[in-house]
Order: C-alpha cells, then structure tokens, then sequence
C-alpha cells in the first residue's frame, strides 16, 4: 500500500473544522473528484455511515462505496473507499463486520488537533491499494503521483472551505 501525509494549520478552531468536515452534503465541495456523496443507510454521519461516492475523474466516473471506519468527535473522521458490489443498492455487514464488497482501495483519514488562538492542525493521512503485477509496478510511480497531487488539492481545498466557513482568511484574519 502506498502512503502519503500532510498537516496544515487551519484559520479555524478544532470543533469549527470538524463540524463543516462532518458535513456530507460538503464533501463534494472539498474532496478532489467526488461528484457526489449520498447517505445510502439511515445514518449520515458518525462511524458505520456508509455512502454511495461518485467519483469524476477525466473520464473515470466510477461510483464507489465510502464508510465512515474511524470517528471521534473534533478529533478524527476515517473514510474507508471500497468498489461497489454488482447489484447492491445498500451495503451489508459481512461476518466480520466488515462490508462484503471488495477490499479497500483507498483509506483516508483526516485528524483535527487544536493550535491554539482559534486555529487547528489538520493532518490528512491516505493509504492507497497499489496495482499488484508488472503492470502495477510500471505504472507505481504515476499512480503516486497522481494520489499526490489529488490529496494535496483535497486538503488544500478543505482548509480553505473551513476557513470560509468559519468567516476568516487564510491568515486567520476576521473576513
């Protein structure tokens, strides 16, 4: 698996961030290539929320299942991307809680900790599922890359919508 990490400082206190980043109907405003992010079970939020993903990449359009793995409040939110199972309108649980689609193609995680004077540290962590064979270690390096430059805009982005929310700049000016 591929791994990339970045931490940024955010115009916004911890609760601010996490409470615009918990918000689903904003994931497509921030995240690189979501075109759209619907609730596909009754909870929209929290760990077990699970959601039909709509990627847009070129011209890959893929819909995707994204779970909520790992959630703490105004600490952590964990986003699990899986393939979407054939026929599936809903996923299920599969005996070891885990849904039954394939493995993860990529997972996300995103930690909010507090800087002080109204500001925050976000740190964006993804671990990506390189292809296997000689084709995957030919085209290892661009799928780097690519991952690269899509989690820098992702993080970019978010930090830049938070701050909008919250009302300051990317100094932490009021606005």
């Amino acid at each position: 698996m591929g791994h990339m990490k970045y931490a940024s400082d955010v115009g916004a206190p911890v609760e601010v961030a996490f409470t615009y980043t918990d918000n689903h109907q904003f994931v497509p405003d921030w995240a690189f290539g979501v075109a759209a992010f619907e609730p596909l079970g009754d909870s929209d939020h929290g760990s077990g929320a699970v959601f039909g993903t709509r990627l847009r990449v070129g011209f890959w359009h893929p819909v995707i299942e994204c779970e909520i793995t790992d959630y703490r409040r105004n600490a952590v939110i964990e986003y699990t991307l899986r393939r979407r199972g054939t026929g599936k309108s809903a996923p299920a649980q599969g005996h070891n809680g885990n849904s039954p689609c394939t493995a993860p193609l990529c997972v996300i995680t995103l930690r909010f900790d507090p800087l002080g004077y109204g500001r925050a540290v976000l740190t964006s962590e993804t671990e990506y599922r390189a292809p296997r064979g000689l084709t995957g270690r030919l085209l290892s390096r661009m799928l780097a890359a690519a991952v690269q430059s899509a989690v820098r805009r992702t993080e970019s982005q978010l930090r830049r919508e938070i701050e909008e929310f919250h009302g300051t700049d990317l100094v932490g000016r009021i606005a």
